[in-house]
């Protein structure tokens, strides 16, 4: 499959529209809980990309570049999973104001979040809410 850039655009619908997109073509999707997800826009700050908000579901879904958080891993109770080839995500309009909708809406210059950023964002976000946790063995923060 050929993977297409995400800064252009052409992914999101247009108006209100709510689009399945599949994951691994323009980006990966890192799925994270919400109480979770507003701890890391805290951290991220202004570095954060684009960030879609599921309300019904109460999770924050980021877009990272293609490949970038393969080997992610987390204590399951942290419940953040990262989407990749197999998945498809809810991907809002820019006028959508209900159910999936952007949180932090991309643009040409705000597109994809820095998956090393997002990462050591997720992990202090994480070990903030669970404290520190065994991994396979490993300690984890």
């Amino acid at each position: 499959m050929t993977k297409r850039t995400a800064h252009n655009l052409d992914w999101v619908p247009p108006g209100r529209v709510v689009s399945m997109r599949p994951a691994g073509e323009w980006w990966d999707a890192v799925r994270v809980p919400r109480a979770i997800g507003l701890s890391v826009l805290g951290r991220l700050g202004d570095d954060t990309g684009a960030v879609i908000e599921d309300p019904g579901g109460r999770l924050f879904y980021w877009l990272v570049p293609t490949g970038h958080a393969v080997a992610w891993e987390f204590h399951p109770a942290a419940q953040v999973q990262v989407l990749r080839e197999t998945a498809h995500v809810a991907v809002p309009g820019p006028q959508r104001t209900a159910g999936p909708q952007w949180r932090v809406p991309p643009t040409r210059g705000r597109c994809l979040t820095d998956a090393s950023q997002l990462r050591a964002a997720l992990e202090a976000a994480v070990s903030a809410a669970l404290g520190p946790r065994e991994i396979a063995g490993e300690r984890a923060s």
